[in-house]
């Protein structure tokens, strides 16, 4: 198995997850500057601000640092499906007083594509990771053309085997423990998926590339208990995201320290595909998952005003209040303190 500083240009065993929507460059850098990886998350940002992100990394860091893109194919909308999911809202339209014919559609989330690799080449990032799959061969050549490291999610052993056949340089193993998006790709059936140490074992001896482990890995014991496992690194999320360089909100902050955090489940109202998140109202009232939905990123466009009108009274009922199982490890110090602790070297 090759080592970690080899692999990836690193001191410590820590990966900060990269989570869009609550983080930008300031807490890459922190993590990467205290010897882990810092991550940038790319599917919400333009090509303007992705450069504008990277340019601010460049200038505050010279230690390796990992972006990471979406490769989800691009749904084709429904007007049935849109107008099942509008109905379905329409209760809380009506709450907030929100005209549905005034609200707009929009993509949330975009794939990784030739224009946003063309833009990406000008930084030539060390470290290139993927969520949803794998990109098409000709980008995975563009990006290994400046010697990037290529690096995605597998929620099972059979993705796992894929993306290995496919060229990684490394396997996540994201169990289900995990807050945000599910990284699952070769099927829609979330019932494959599985809990962390009992995924990462199983994707350590069907692939010959190193595995990291991420998902409820909130400590220096958990991050222990993956390398004993077999993983060379343990990607965490959900502990940065208290720090002051994480752009996380003041309702989720607030979620995250409460008891609430205590009850996540997967959703797929705040965007059409499955992810971790604190259960709020809108979770309690309609399910968690809905057959409604329409497909990611689709789904995002008519819950944004609820979200907007709700966040205005204080309130977090329909907002993505993304989370892993175990907030746990959730604290408010900087985030190289927290990077070093988990590395066990507090």
């Amino acid at each position: 198995m090759t080592p970690l500083p080899r692999l990836l240009g690193v001191d410590l065993p820590i990966i900060q997850a990269p989570m869009a929507g609550v983080q930008v460059s300031a807490l890459a850098v922190a993590v990467s500057n205290a010897g882990g990886l810092g991550s940038l998350p790319c599917a919400m940002l333009t090509a303007d601000a992705m450069r504008s992100e990277l340019t601010a990394i460049r200038a505050q860091t010279d230690k390796p640092f990992n972006v990471n893109f979406f490769c989800h194919v691009p749904p084709t909308p429904s007007a049935e499906r849109e107008a099942r999911w509008r109905d379905a809202l329409a209760p809380y339209f009506a709450e907030f007083g929100i005209d549905p014919a005034t609200i707009g559609s929009g993509p949330g989330r975009s794939p990784f594509t030739a224009a946003v690799a063309e833009a990406l080449a000008e930084f030539k990032p060390p470290i290139v990771s993927f969520h949803f799959g794998l990109p098409s061969p000709e980008l995975m050549a563009r990006v290994r053309s400046w010697g990037a490291k290529i690096l995605a999610s597998a929620t099972t052993v059979d993705e796992a085997r894929w993306l290995a056949e496919h060229g990684v340089d490394a396997v996540i193993a994201q169990g289900n423990e995990a807050g945000g998006h599910r990284g699952i790709f070769l099927s829609s059936d979330i019932t494959t998926q599985i809990g962390t140490f009992a995924l990462l074992p199983q994707i350590v001896r069907a692939v010959s590339v190193p595995v990291i482990a991420a998902g409820g890995i909130a400590d220096s014991k958990g991050v222990q208990a993956a390398l004993s496992l077999g993983a060379v690194a343990a990607q965490i999320g959900t502990s940065f995201l208290l720090c002051p360089e994480a752009s996380t909100s003041a309702l989720h902050r607030a979620a995250l320290k409460s008891e609430a955090a205590h009850h996540t489940a997967l959703t797929n109202l705040f965007t059409g595909r499955p992810a971790r998140g604190i259960v709020n109202r809108i979770m309690r009232e309609l399910g968690s998952i809905s057959a409604a939905a329409p497909e990611f990123p689709l789904a995002t466009a008519a819950i944004a005003p609820l979200r907007a009108a709700a966040e205005k009274l204080g309130s977090g009922d329909f907002s993505p209040l993304w989370s892993g199982q175990n907030a746990s490890g959730c604290k408010e110090i900087s985030a190289a303190e927290l990077t070093r602790e988990l590395a066990g070297l507090a």
